[in-house]
């Protein structure tokens, strides 16, 4: 291997960052210990690096106070690494290149709230059913930290690019990003129907990268009867490499749906959503069938 040349005495912030994470494989095991692998062995099956790569670049990730080092088994010894507070920091570096990535290379260079059926945009998104939501708490329109997964056979999340109490709120070219308006009409569709997914065992959360406060305000001018949940940090949206947009400075989620189960299992993934109402009718029935007995 090259010897690396160190960027650690650059004055320049961009040179020393690249110094910790200017590698491919450093930005990859920052991207899986965001959603949910921290053993070595999980890492090194995903990735398909060699054990001695691995080493040396988790020994840097961990010098440099990006993740952490943390026992889990005394004999043998063994480790698990996680994202420290500096590592979560990151997580809006992986959303840019990923955005950047589905726009450049997978895309046309447009900027869309949504995306082609046959994308492979919506593949990767599809490719969610059957894995797990990781355990984490996001706030929620009132400022308390929720897990997005309910203690219900059932819970809906439905995430959606921005909604804002006053029209004035909204980005400059808002209507005319592709797929970027009907996010009222999505929040009060399933507000109109709550009484039907609690019926069938399923809680309704919606989430989007706002601000609490935002949603909040949004929440109580359209009187929404369940929370929304705010993933601002982008933790959510780092661990399940969910499709996003930039949009007023801000990188906002594009429309879809998921459909998760009590042990966190994601049933449905609907994606891209281009007819809201169908979509709403499309996760009751999904909602009902988690609890329907089988036959």
């Amino acid at each position: 291997m090259p010897q690396r040349t160190s960027l650690a005495g650059a004055d320049c912030a961009i040179a020393q960052a690249l110094d910790v994470v200017g590698d491919w494989w450093t930005l990859l095991i920052i991207r899986d210990t965001a959603r949910g692998v921290h053993r070595f062995d999980a890492l090194q099956e995903e990735l398909g690096v060699s054990r001695k790569v691995l080493t040396e670049r988790l020994r840097l990730l961990v010098d440099a106070g990006v993740l952490s080092r943390e026992p889990y088994q005394d004999r043998p010894p063994r480790h698990e690494y996680r994202l420290t507070r500096r590592g979560r920091a990151l997580l809006p570096v992986l959303i840019a290149l990923q955005d950047w990535g589905d726009t450049w290379l997978l895309g046309e260079g447009d900027t869309m709230a949504t995306a082609a059926e046959s994308s492979k945009e919506a593949a990767r998104v599809h490719a969610l059913a059957g894995t797990r939501l990781p355990e984490l708490l996001l706030p929620d329109h009132d400022g308390a930290l929720r897990d997005p997964v309910a203690d219900t056979p059932g819970t809906v999340l439905y995430f959606f690019p921005g909604a804002y109490a006053r029209r004035d709120a909204y980005p400059p070219g808002w209507s005319g990003i592709p797929g970027a308006r009907g996010c009222t009409l999505e929040s009060c569709t399933y507000r109109d129907q709550l009484d039907e997914f609690t019926a069938a065992g399923a809680t309704v959360h919606g989430i989007s990268t706002q601000r609490p406060d935002e949603q909040r305000d949004f929440s109580r001018a359209e009187q929404l009867r369940f929370p929304l949940l705010s993933d601002a940090e982008l933790e959510l949206t780092a661990a399940l490499r969910l499709p996003t947009f930039r949009a007023g400075g801000v990188s906002r989620l594009k429309r879809l749906t998921l459909v998760v189960d009590r042990e966190r299992t994601v049933r449905e993934v609907l994606y891209p959503v281009t007819d809201i109402e169908e979509s709403v009718r499309a996760a009751l029935a999904v909602a009902r069938s988690i609890t329907r007995p089988a036959g």
